[in-house]
């Protein structure tokens, strides 16, 4: 068991943010344990392939005997966790008087139960070892309402509730916990909701003072920020929303248009 270099865990690893911010993590000297629904492999082969010590897990996060194991086998390798990254999450587009208690409740599980299983398990070790950084990726849907998206809502609004929580439980034995909050980003998820034809990319673009949507690097390293003990030491039960502007925005669209 190596303990000497910086460990960090990143859930929903195989895509998106979760790959990316892997990647920048892995860049700055981390070793990743990562965890997802299925093998995060090209992540896996990215980090390897720069040089880095990588290790994967298949399974449901939001089922505590799969968080327990996970968390048994970073340690049992490693004998540390310095950065936990709650990135998992799901969408349900659908309007309230429509959503059966199931995927309702199926939302909640994975995008809030599942951040506070591992914020448990990983947690507990942190404040043994009196430091760590926890980073869960919220949504700028957990600071304002979004039409059509009430479990997904619920669960990001919840997320910010326990980040600011444990922040305030935690900050006085060592261990930090952040959120970021990002606007619409171009991934998977988005490619999906855009062939239903739920909105287009001018919806977006449009609404966004910059002009354009997010990227999964410009969150990953506003995650790495957070992570980091030294860039972001007094940074506790905070949210930094990436959004381009989209939040602080009250303007109406031919104001906004006018000035780009």
């Amino acid at each position: 068991m190596n303990q000497g270099k910086r460990v960090a865990v990143v859930t929903g690893a195989a895509q998106g943010v979760g790959q990316r911010v892997s990647e920048v993590l892995a860049e700055r000297g981390f070793r990743l344990a990562l965890v997802d629904l299925r093998a995060p492999q090209e992540t896996t082969d990215a980090i390897q392939s720069g040089g880095r010590e990588v290790l994967s897990e298949v399974g449901d996060i939001s089922h505590e005997p799969v968080v327990e194991r996970f968390v048994r086998r970073v340690y049992d390798t490693w004998g540390r966790a310095d950065v936990l990254v709650n990135n998992a999450g799901i969408a349900f587009i659908s309007p309230a008087e429509s959503t059966a208690a199931s995927d309702y409740r199926r939302v909640l599980e994975v995008n809030l139960v599942a951040p506070f299983l591992l914020a448990k398990g990983f947690g507990a070790k942190m404040l043994a070892a009196g430091q760590g950084s926890i980073v869960n990726v919220a949504s700028i849907a957990g600071l304002v309402g979004v039409s059509d998206r009430a479990a997904y809502n619920a669960s990001k609004h919840g997320l910010v509730g326990l980040t600011r929580t444990l922040g305030a439980a935690r900050g006085g034995r060592g261990v930090r916990v952040n959120a970021v909050c990002p606007g619409w980003i171009k991934t998977d998820m988005d490619s999906a909701a855009q062939s239903q034809g739920l909105y287009a990319d001018s919806d977006i673009e449009g609404r966004v003072p910059m002009g354009r949507f997010a990227t999964a690097d410009d969150v990953a390293r506003a995650i790495a920020f957070l992570a980091d003990e030294r860039e972001s030491a007094f940074i506790n039960g905070h949210t930094l929303v990436v959004d381009g502007g989209w939040t602080a925005d009250g303007s109406w669209d031919s104001l906004r248009l006018g000035h780009r």
